[in-house]
């Protein structure tokens, strides 16, 4: 039986970020996602025109409907929105035990202000103190902490003020800087380091924590699950889609290729047999 995960955030209506994009990470990496919309963005590749949040009691009745039939296995916060649904959405995480990755989604990458101001402050009081690990990009970290990050100092001294709200750890992403991730928990340091990809980068930030959720929910230790994320988002830039006229969004679909191909590389024999899944990433693969 897969595990059930679940997204609470905003849809995109352009399908390249939001709740369209945890659904198809999810779904990609071998898990059943659920969802709770917070709002609906009339949003393409070139930015967010209007948002339409939905009211508290909304986003309420979403979560309860979802936990009264599934065993959530790990959640995680995108845009929230609202002050009113941050502490909606914290109380019902904190009842049910469930453990998240907080995602501080502000602004989108194309452009639009996604998180009213004084939501930032329920989030750092609320939402923050609960997260198994907040994810923010380097504009984020500093719009949480007040600390300009521009270097690993600087993004180590915000992950540090975050981790003193209460989180259990943080990754503060690397990609505005020169790709090198930092977590931080309150015993220890780890850069993951990666490399600049060419491709459109929109939705990036979704699917990452998306994947990092995803990895969590499979028992990944959580620098292990940082790692496979890193290396999830990377190749959905590389193999992003240029399907509109603005920032091309990233292609999650293409983790399960890259993985169908090491496959075919590794056992051919497998292959060849159709055995479990390699059947099915050949046809992938070959447009079966």
């Amino acid at each position: 039986m897969p595990q059930v995960v679940l997204t609470i955030g905003g849809s995109d209506s352009g399908g390249g970020a939001g709740i369209q994009a945890d659904i198809k990470t999810f779904s990609v990496l071998g898990l059943h996602g659920t969802s709770a919309i917070t709002a609906i963005t009339a949003q393409n590749t070139l930015g967010v025109q209007n948002v339409f949040g939905l009211g508290p009691e909304v986003v309420e009745a979403q979560l309860k409907s979802i936990t009264d039939d599934f065993c959530v296995a790990f959640a995680k916060t995108g845009m929230l929105y609202s002050a009113k649904t941050v502490i909606v959405v914290a109380k019902h995480l904190h009842e049910n035990n469930i453990p998240f990755v907080l995602d501080p989604v502000i602004e989108a990458e194309a452009g639009g202000r996604l998180l009213r101001p004084e939501a930032i402050l329920a989030l750092k009081k609320r939402l923050i103190p609960l997260a198994r690990v907040v994810t923010p990009n380097i504009f984020e970290a500093e719009a949480l902490t007040g600390i300009h990050v521009s270097d690993i100092d600087s993004a180590d001294a915000a992950a540090r003020e975050i981790l003193k709200m209460g989180a259990e750890a943080v990754i503060v992403k690397g990609g505005h800087m020169d790709c090198t991730d930092l977590l931080r928990t309150a015993e220890e340091m780890f850069r993951l380091p990666g490399r600049r990809m060419t491709g459109g980068n929109h939705g990036v930030g979704c699917t990452y924590s998306a994947a990092l959720t995803s990895f969590l929910a499979k028992g990944c230790s959580l620098p292990e699950a940082a790692i496979k994320a890193k290396r999830a988002a990377a190749v959905a830039i590389s193999h992003s889609m240029k399907v509109g006229k603005g920032v091309g969004p990233v292609n999650q679909v293409a983790f399960l290729r890259e993985d169908a191909k090491r496959s075919l590389r590794l056992c051919p024999r497998k292959v060849l047999l159709g055995m479990g899944r390699y059947k099915l990433v050949a046809r992938l693969i070959h447009g079966g």
